[in-house]
C-alpha cells in the first residue's frame, strides 16, 4: 500500500462523562501495517487498527523495522480483561456485578488509585461512580423529561468515589449498586501502557493514538517533533478547521469536548456532561478542553474534569497542579481561549 501525506482524523466514540474527543494528527497514514521501506520512509513503522470499541493508529522508528502489531494487539485485549465494562469478564465488570470482595490485577489498581488522585484533586469533579447518572438520562439524554429531582436523589447515594475501598492493596469493596466506570481515563491509561511497551523494545521515537488520546515521545525520522492539531469548537465543522497544532514535546495530549453535544433549553445550553455532586447536566461553558501531561491517563482525566468544572474552577485546579492545559470557552456570548505558559511556545494558534 503506497503512503499518502494526509490529514487523519481521529474522532473517538462517546466515554464517560459525555466525553467527545476530536484530534488531529497531522502524520503519514495507512490502514494496515506498513513494513514495506520504500524510498520515501526507510524506517518509520506504521500500525493501524481497531480496540476498545475505536480505532487506534502507531508510528515508530525503528531501523530493524520490526512489527510489534501483535504484541500491541495481545497488549490491548489484556488491558481490556481488566478495566472494560463492556466486558462481562472483566475485572471492573465482576466488581459492578457483586458487592462481595474482588481481587484485582496491577492494571487496575493502577487505574484506580490514579483516579482517587485526580478525584481528590479535582474536588470531586472527576468521579468513575457517576454512571448511575448517565444512564438515567440515556444517551444523548432522551431520557431527561423523565428524570425527576426525586429520582436523582434516589440515585446520588449511589455516586461517589469516596464510597469505594482498596483493601490490602489488592481487594476492592463497595457497596451494592455502587458502579466503577474507568472510560473517562482508561483509554489514556492504554496509550501510556502501549507507550512504554514501545519504551522497553527500545523504541525511542514514536506516537501512539488510541481513541484520539495521544502519547508521543522523540521526534519523527525527519527529526521533528510530533504534530497535533485541535480541531475548532464549532458546530457543522465538516471541514475540521482547526484552532490550533501543537508540537508534543514527549508528552501526552487529550481533548474532551462539548461543542457538539449539548440540548438547549429555555435559551440555556447544556453539556451532555454530568455534574456527580448534583447530578444535574452542568450548562455548557468550555466548549474544548485539551491537557498535555506526561502520562496519558492524567490528561484524560483531567480534560474530562475541566467539562464539568467550568473554567474558573478548572483554572484554579490548572494553578494548583501545575498543568498544562489549552481551554477554549464561550463567555457573555464571546468565544475565548487559555493557554498555560509553559506551552505556550508549543502552541501554534490559527484564529
Amino acid at each position: 500500500m503506497s503512503m499518502e501525506w494526509m490529514l487523519s482524523e481521529v474522532v473517538a466514540k462517546m466515554k464517560g462523562f459525555g466525553k467527545i474527543v476530536f484530534v488531529l494528527t497531522l502524520s503519514f497514514f495507512t490502514g494496515c501495517v506498513n513494513l514495506s521501506g520504500s524510498k520515501e520512509n526507510k524506517k518509520t513503522v506504521y500500525i493501524s487498527g481497531y480496540a476498545q470499541g475505536t480505532t487506534y493508529s502507531i508510528q515508530y522508528v525503528d531501523s530493524a523495522q520490526r512489527d510489534f502489531a501483535f504484541s500491541i494487539d495481545s497488549l490491548l485485549m489484556r488491558f481490556d480483561s481488566s478495566l472494560s465494562i463492556y466486558k462481562p469478564f472483566s475485572i471492573i465488570s465482576q466488581i459492578n456485578q457483586t458487592d462481595t470482595c474482588v481481587t484485582t490485577d496491577s492494571l487496575f489498581l493502577y487505574c484506580f488509585k490514579r483516579a482517587k488522585q485526580i478525584w481528590q484533586k479535582t474536588n470531586g469533579a472527576f468521579d468513575p461512580t457517576v454512571a448511575p447518572l448517565i444512564n438515567a438520562y440515556g444517551f444523548g439524554f432522551k431520557n431527561i423529561d423523565n428524570v425527576t429531582d426525586q429520582l436523582l436523589d434516589s440515585l446520588r447515594q449511589y455516586v461517589g468515589f469516596e464510597k469505594v475501598k482498596l483493601l490490602n492493596d489488592s481487594i476492592i469493596i463497595k457497596p451494592k449498586n455502587v458502579m466503577l466506570d474507568f472510560n473517562a481515563l482508561a483509554q489514556g491509561y492504554s496509550v501510556d501502557v502501549v507507550g512504554d511497551f514501545l519504551h522497553k523494545k527500545g523504541i525511542d521515537n514514536y506516537l501512539v493514538e488510541i481513541g484520539g488520546e495521544l502519547r508521543a515521545s522523540g521526534k519523527t525520522e525527519k527529526g521533528e517533533y510530533w504534530r497535533v492539531g485541535i480541531e475548532k469548537p464549532i458546530e457543522n465543522n465538516t471541514n475540521h478547521d482547526l484552532s490550533a497544532v501543537v508540537s508534543l514535546k514527549n508528552n501526552a495530549l487529550a481533548t474532551s469536548g462539548n461543542y457538539r453535544k449539548f440540548y438547549e433549553k429555555n435559551g440555556v445550553r447544556y453539556a451532555h456532561t454530568i455534574n456527580p455532586k448534583t447530578g444535574k447536566p452542568v450548562i455548557r461553558e468550555i466548549l474544548s478542553a485539551t491537557v498535555i501531561a506526561k502520562q496519558c491517563i492524567d490528561a484524560d482525566a483531567y480534560a474530562t474534569a475541566f467539562m464539568v468544572l467550568g473554567v474558573d474552577s478548572s483554572l484554579s485546579v490548572i494553578e494548583k497542579n501545575n498543568l498544562d492545559a489549552i481551554l477554549i470557552y464561550e463567555k457573555n456570548g464571546k468565544i475565548s481561549h487559555f493557554i498555560s505558559k509553559e506551552i505556550a511556545k508549543d502552541v501554534e494558534w490559527l484564529e
